[in-house]
């Protein structure tokens, strides 16, 4: 069987395996995981023919450098504005190249952006975790953390130098500042003021920022009466509210169940923009009905779907 071995040079904090995420077993208290942004995850997937659940390499904003010991294999890189150098080219993200023996490959951030996703044409060999090599940063359960020093077996890699060159960052892919959100479940626990604080004040994000979620520093936001709501099931843009006031916004690998109260819930196609923030940018918040909710959520699979199967195309890669 063939390969391609890469020596990891050097591995920032939370650059992991990841995949689509291991879906259908909160219930049972395990977190689904999977990548911050989707939306970029895909695109770097279908940019090199692979099925957009594929497993490949999350990189946060601490970089990662390759260095190719043997074997070739074509790779995309997308999401944020991350700076890529490749056999001593240096090129943005929204990539796509092959790498071969003797070459390096380092990715680093650039002027916007907090994750970008490094997919191959070929198989990542790593561990799975109940069925899925999704990382859970907490645990390191799924494919795991990549360490420097550690080498990464690509099996059966392909080259696809027809796939080779830009690829368009979409309008949907850019940090998005103005998160839609649908009011509750525990909005009966704060004031009338409060939520008026709430979807009236710009927040910042705070340095406190992972792949379980994000603190939000701003506006107090303390609950107005006592708590006593039983824990319950979270899901992922749970905007839930300390007893100090503080908010944080749940993220990837957010627990399964939780008793603090969420002021809201942030619309689910608004999460992949909204990661691609950094710590010390800003956000507000923006009301909507479950209704509206549900067609912005539609709205956004259609515009991702022709995205994806543009990307697809070696013949449209640049769209």
């Amino acid at each position: 069987m063939s390969e391609a071995v890469l020596a990891i040079n050097f591995a920032g904090p939370h650059v992991a395996v990841q995949d689509g995420g291991r879906h259908g077993l909160m219930r049972y208290g395990v977190p689904a995981s999977g990548p911050m942004d989707r939306t970029s995850f895909a695109a770097a997937n279908a940019a090199v023919g692979n099925p957009t659940s594929q497993p490949a390499i999350e990189v946060s904003m601490g970089g990662l450098v390759l260095d190719c010991l043997s074997g070739e294999v074509t790779f995309a890189v997308a999401g944020g504005g991350f700076i890529v150098e490749h056999a001593g080219d240096k090129r943005g993200a929204w990539m796509v190249a092959t790498l071969r023996a003797g070459e390096r490959l380092a990715i680093r951030p650039g002027h916007w952006g907090s994750w970008t996703y490094l997919a191959f044409a070929g198989h990542i060999e790593a561990k799975t975790w109940l069925g899925s090599m999704s990382t859970h940063s907490l645990s390191g359960l799924g494919g795991g953390r990549l360490a420097t020093g550690q080498t990464l077996t690509i099996a059966d890699p392909d080259v696809r130098d027809d796939r080779h060159g830009p690829i368009t960052c979409p309008v949907i892919a850019r940090p998005r500042s103005e998160l839609r959100v649908v009011v509750g479940p525990q909005d009966r626990f704060f004031s009338k003021e409060t939520l008026s604080n709430f979807l009236s004040s710009a927040f910042r994000l705070s340095d406190a920022y992972d792949r379980m979620g994000v603190r939000l520093q701003g506006p107090s936001l303390a609950p107005s009466v006592a708590l006593d709501m039983p824990s319950e099931a979270i899901v992922r843009g749970s905007v839930q509210v300390a007893g100090d006031g503080v908010a944080t916004i749940l993220l990837a690998d957010h627990q399964t169940t939780g008793g603090y109260p969420k002021i809201a819930t942030v619309v689910d196609s608004d999460l992949d923009a909204f990661v691609q923030l950094r710590p010390r940018d800003h956000v507000g918040f923006l009301a909507v009905t479950p209704q509206q909710a549900s067609e912005h959520i539609r709205l956004r699979a259609a515009t991702m779907s022709r995205y994806l199967a543009a990307v697809r195309d070696p013949c449209n890669a640049l769209i």
